[in-house]
């Protein structure tokens, strides 16, 4: 009996990418651009690489989106999700439960900074943003606090691209189109220390920033739900950076005030900022802590709101009070998803990741410290496994160059040539790889972005 060739056996890059084109369209993407900028239609992953039709290899700098932590195709991982197939791949979260998302909920809770005892589950990042907003508005609402309607966002933020997550950032990019559509946050100045004063440090400035916050705080107590935050990293902000003590000095304002604090870790959670959370550098527990990218280790779609025992009481009623959070997804706590989160979480016990990727930061940052000199280069700026080079026309006075160069796009088309994956945020030349990356693969991924940067800032 002949056997008929898959469908991969004799596909290629250009094949792949006209079937592509003819019907599929991508996500942040122009699709336009796509008449010169070859699409990349990648075969197979393995570790930190990515390997196309055609047999080209790329090292995977930005976790595919950030969402990958161990590596492509982890054996261990994607062993738990083989398995979990056999036994249950879904089923109706509303009066059912399974093992799988009680197991992940008992391990996040002790995981997760003291006091967040309740898992809400959602599909994605935004999702899991949007349900924080509403949990946290109900709940005021369920306590009589019905004028507190809005919320505090700080400068530059980013949030997602749902509704209400787009409502609460501030990166024009994305947010300025739909405007129309958005309710209106009230925005607090970033604690971005790129803005800093020469020789100002960035706890003191980060520092200085709360000063706005907590004006607008005094000023619309009565009116806010919550303030929400990305702890430490604005990723999709250009990875803009700040000091734990705004977090710190962020959390006694809100209990002050009477005011929520959400904690944006979607793609700063587990183990990117150099501790599992973020916000565990600020000694601090939020009321809501968002969690999705890197909680499957870049497997499955999944996401958590995780909260206080004190906002699920104030939906703990008789059902006549009509007090229940009525918020549902088709796929939520999907026990796939939740195998693999399990799967991601044991990775982390077995073994000293945290430990191992102190050292790999540290490699990151020797690797790139003769960037600092570049005369293009204004800032090379690192937390934990996130590290970012940002390039500028005029070093002496940080003047960006204009968007319409992409200048980043010079970048990516050079490191696509030479094995890296380096997708930039406009002139922002960022590493955010999966924790298993090696030594000599930084070095590699230093020199590529080197050349690229040369290329982009020299060559006109």
């Amino acid at each position: 009996m002949s056997i008929e060739p898959t469908p991969y056996q004799n596909a290629t890059n250009q094949s792949i990418s006209e079937r592509d084109l003819r019907h599929v369209w991508h996500p942040c993407t122009q699709m336009k651009d796509h008449q010169w900028l070859p699409m990349i239609p990648i075969r197979s992953g393995k570790g930190v690489w990515l390997e196309d039709f055609d047999g080209n290899r790329y090292i995977d700098a930005v976790s595919s989106w950030w969402v990958n932590l161990f590596g492509h195709t982890h054996p261990y991982i994607a062993s738990a999700v083989k398995n979990q197939l056999d036994t249950l791949e879904h089923v109706i979260f509303g009066g059912f439960t399974h093992e799988p998302v009680v197991k992940l909920s008992e391990r996040l809770v002790k995981l997760a900074p003291k006091g967040l005892t309740r898992c809400f589950y959602a599909d994605i990042g935004s999702a899991a943003v949007e349900v924080a907003l509403k949990m946290s508005f109900h709940y005021w609402y369920n306590t009589g606090k019905r004028k507190k309607t809005r919320f505090i966002t700080l400068g530059n933020s980013y949030h997602g691209e749902t509704l209400g997550a787009l409502a609460v950032g501030d990166v024009e990019l994305y947010k300025e189109t739909y405007q129309p559509l958005l309710m209106t946050p009230i925005t607090a100045p970033s604690p971005d220390c790129y803005f800093r004063e020469e020789g100002e440090s960035w706890e003191a400035y980060s520092l200085r920033q709360c000063e706005a916050m907590e004006a607008l705080m005094a000023k619309h107590h009565e009116e806010v739900c919550a303030v929400i935050v990305e702890p430490l990293i604005q990723c999709a902000g250009s990875m803009r950076m700040y000091h734990p003590a705004y977090l710190t000095r962020l959390r006694a304002l809100c209990n002050h005030y009477g005011i929520h604090l959400i904690a944006d870790e979607i793609a700063v959670g587990f183990g990117r900022t150099g501790t599992l959370f973020a916000c565990e550098q600020a000694h601090i527990t939020p009321d809501f802590m968002c969690l999705s990218k890197g909680l499957t280790g870049g497997f499955l779609p999944l996401a958590v709101v995780m909260t206080t025992d004190t906002v699920y009481d104030a939906f703990y009623d008789e059902y006549s009070t009509l007090k229940a959070f009525l918020h549902s997804h088709s796929y939520t706590g999907n026990p796939l998803a939740c195998s693999a989160a399990l799967a991601t979480l044991d990775l982390f016990e077995q073994s000293p990741v945290l430990e191992r990727n102190r050292e790999l930061a540290a490699h990151m940052a020797k690797a790139t410290e003769h960037f600092r000199d570049h005369p293009h280069v204004a800032e090379v700026r690192q937390t934990g496994m996130v590290l970012a080079i940002e390039m500028v026309k005029d070093k002496a006075s940080r003047t960006a160059y204009p968007w319409q160069e992409r200048r980043g796009l010079r970048v990516y088309q050079h490191a696509l040539k030479h094995q890296a994956l380096l997708r930039p945020l406009g002139s922002v030349v960022y590493f955010m790889p999966p924790y298993v990356i090696s030594e000599s693969e930084i070095d590699q991924l230093a020199q590529v972005a080197w050349d690229g940067v040369q290329l982009a800032t020299l060559g006109g």
